[in-house]
């Protein structure tokens, strides 16, 4: 690269069709400005440079384009100096322990900007997760999310989490009631806790409700997720229904989740009961991959996912003795098992391909 030519302030050509200087022993002319000095004549320049920004139909100077075109200044340096002193306030901070967690454990933080910036690529590049209804979710308040359950592996929580984490206009954060087995594996344990889930009991969801959380439950538990290939998005059985009961007592809204695309990713064509009894899983998974391929076998099918919320179930307007009738129990969580199996199957309709 040619050395760049360091024009001086008081060089001619720097000023486009500027008039030459007289020399100073020549008198000015009636109505001709003498020239300034050198200082002045950059604070002159200074001052109609800060003009020209100010007006935006004056175009830069060369000096201007020059220092725009090198980049030394633009936001995209400033923006890297922001991220990187950011980053490393978060370290200082997980190094010496200055941050919080709540009771149950969950790390806002650390959630924020760790554990969703890992499971986004998943989200959006993997699966492609089309997101409706999100606005049904209430702005404020504690809620419940109930939703279908399938795929062998739990991503589908973890989806949806994300899916509330990422569009909710209200920027909430969903807390899933999660199985016993989740809270004692290794480094499962740890990192369910972080991202805000909890033992999926009557106590704790009724604790996130009345401190106005966002709830996520899935009803269907085991007999959901680890369901044949062949009964897939027939929904299983919700349980006695005593996430509705939480709902009543504290007469939070049920919001009706339906997630398509999860059932095949993979496909469980068998269950190894002698397997699962050993490793005390619910069920060892047979797979047209896993446990064949080892762990290459383990990695889920590239599907096309779709997660619909639908219209909220109040609960508001029953008396509090409600959360005791096993009738009004039956009865809505019927209602929301209906609701859901018929979405599910709408989606199935308009989905074009497994894949795509």
């Amino acid at each position: 690269m040619a050395d760049a030519k360091v024009i001086p302030f008081d060089d001619d050509r720097s000023r486009g069709n500027r008039r030459r200087a007289k020399p100073e022993s020549e008198p000015a002319r009636a109505g001709e400005v003498q020239p300034l000095p050198l200082r002045e004549a950059a604070a002159a320049e200074d001052e109609r440079r800060d003009d020209r920004e100010d007006d935006p139909v004056t175009p830069p100077g060369p000096q201007e384009s020059v220092r725009s075109s090198a980049g030394g200044d633009g936001d995209g340096d400033g923006g890297l100096e922001r991220r990187v002193a950011a980053g490393l306030s978060f370290l200082r901070r997980r190094l010496t322990g200055d941050y919080e967690v709540d009771d149950f454990g969950y790390d806002a933080e650390l959630t924020d900007q760790v554990l969703m910036s890992l499971l986004r690529p998943v989200y959006e590049k993997y699966f492609r997760v089309e997101v409706k209804g999100v606005e049904n979710i209430p702005a404020e308040g504690g809620a419940l999310i109930v939703a279908n359950h399938s795929g062998t592996l739990p991503l589908d929580g973890l989806m949806m989490q994300v899916a509330v984490h990422d569009h909710h206009p209200a920027d909430r954060h969903l807390r899933l009631l999660a199985a016993d087995l989740v809270f004692v594996l290794p480094v499962v344990n740890e990192l369910a806790r972080k991202l805000g889930h909890t033992l999926a009991c009557a106590e704790d969801a009724e604790r996130l409700l009345a401190q106005g959380e966002l709830v996520g439950v899935m009803p269907e538990g085991f007999k959901g997720i680890g369901k044949p290939f062949g009964e897939r998005y027939k929904l299983q059985r919700f349980g006695r229904g005593g996430f509705v009961s939480t709902a009543l007592r504290q007469r939070a809204p049920i919001v009706p989740c339906s997630i398509v695309g999860a059932e095949e990713i993979y496909p469980m064509i068998g269950n190894s009961k002698t397997l699962a009894r050993l490793l005390g899983f619910p069920y060892f998974p047979l797979t047209p991959t896993f446990p064949w391929l080892g762990p290459l076998g383990a990695v889920p099918l590239p599907t096309k996912w779709t997660i619909q919320f639908g219209e909220p179930i109040p609960t508001d307007g029953y008396a509090p003795e409600a959360a005791e009738d096993p009738v009004l129990m039956f009865n809505l969580t019927d209602q929301v098992r209906e609701q859901i199996q018929h979405t599910l199957y709408k989606l199935l309709v308009q989905r074009r391909s497994v894949f795509f």
